[in-house]
């Protein structure tokens, strides 16, 4: 299917849902529903594969970090205006970033860390090597964001709240250290974030000598991925609202919906990555999964904390404990793994053991 077909399906499919009214409204006949979540997925497939070309283009183009780095931005800050939107609209949300940020930290870090390294490690049985410095990058500013975002409001905010004052320093300080984290992973430390041996060899020209030669391509490019990549997201949300009602009739934790959506938005990510591990590049599975949840923590929580002290609405941060040990012990577990002289197969598959104990914690 061409990416033109892609976009048109993506969108016709969202304005359908849009002018369907009160059809799809709670509760949905089973049937309707049933057709209804299996149209909406299969949509969303389609449009994730047109994402991953477009994608997969770019970073063929511009080398890494520069193009999984534009797919990684597209989707997160995409990602981060629907959370906006919602705190912003009708009804109390007040866990809505929390919630969100915490799916999708174990989808990235567990499931689609461990699925990829499994299907390289598989494939490449001498093991895969990665470019430790980048990585290590990633996971030292993964266990700061995290610790600030989901571990210190419980201790000093008030009722997992951050105060205004606390939010204001929080937001400003976040926002700066992942703005500087982007300017040196750009610049001077762009060689942390190329796979090994092509930093002393890069294998593309300088970006600049790229933006200048394919200026049209790579801005057409850019333009059809945000354009297939926003219905996802748009869709995504409609979802949800289909999947509370199904999964309520199921007698299924609500936890579970916000984590099927998560996986559903960051499908692209997801699918990139995994054919990434598959041809060995496992730099570039850290750079898309460490690198997109960095983005989604650095972006997500100041969004958020400035929306709250300028409408008032409350923002509970401050985690459970046991979601923060699933989250210590997935960072621990990925300094582990990607600190390994050859990572194999079965470092893929303790962090999915480890994705499979978030999802059965769900339903305690």
């Amino acid at each position: 299917m061409s990416g033109l077909a892609r976009i048109v399906l993506g969108w016709g499919a969202f304005v359908a849902l849009t002018l369907s009214g009160d059809l799809l409204a709670a509760p949905v006949p089973a049937p309707l529903l049933i057709a209804a979540l299996a149209g909406i997925v299969l949509v969303i497939v389609i449009a994730a594969f047109g994402v991953v070309t477009q994608a997969e283009s770019l970073a063929h183009r511009l080398g890494d970090p520069y193009g999984t780095l534009i797919l990684t931005l597209s989707i997160v800050l995409i990602e981060v205006v629907l959370i906006s939107a919602i705190l912003l609209g009708p009804g109390a949300h007040p866990t809505i970033a929390r919630d969100s940020v915490m799916a999708v930290s174990m989808i990235i870090v567990n499931l689609v860390v461990g699925a990829a390294l499994v299907v390289g490690g598989r494939r490449h049985r001498d093991g895969l090597t990665v470019n430790r410095t980048g990585t290590r990058i990633y996971l030292v500013l993964l266990v700061l964001l995290c610790a600030v975002a989901f571990a210190l409001p419980k201790l000093i905010g008030v009722d997992g709240s951050y105060t205004a004052a606390q939010a204001v320093v929080v937001a400003v300080g976040t926002l700066g250290l992942y703005a500087f984290f982007l300017y040196r992973q750009t610049g001077p430390d762009a060689d942390a974030f190329r796979e090994p041996g092509a930093a002393a060899e890069p294998k593309h020209p300088p970006a600049g000598r790229v933006w200048a030669e394919h200026r049209r391509e790579i801005l057409t490019r850019i333009a059809l991925l945000v354009v297939t990549a926003i219905p996802i997201v748009l869709l995504s949300h409609d979802l949800a609202s289909l999947l509370d009602d199904g999964l309520a009739r199921l007698g299924a934790p609500e936890p579970l919906a916000g984590l099927l959506i998560a996986a559903i938005v960051f499908l692209p990510e997801s699918l990139t990555a995994i054919r990434a591990g598959r041809a060995g590049e496992t730099t570039r599975v850290s750079n898309l999964c460490h690198g997109a949840l960095v983005s989604t923590v650095g972006l997500t929580i100041p969004a958020v904390l400035v929306i709250g002290l300028l409408t008032g609405k409350t923002v509970v941060l401050a985690e459970s404990g046991t979601h923060l040990i699933l989250l210590a012990v997935s960072l621990a577990l990925s300094f582990a793994t990607f600190g390994a002289r050859r990572i194999r197969a079965w470092h893929g598959a303790l962090h999915l053991l480890v994705f499979a104990v978030y999802a059965l914690v769900l339903f305690v």
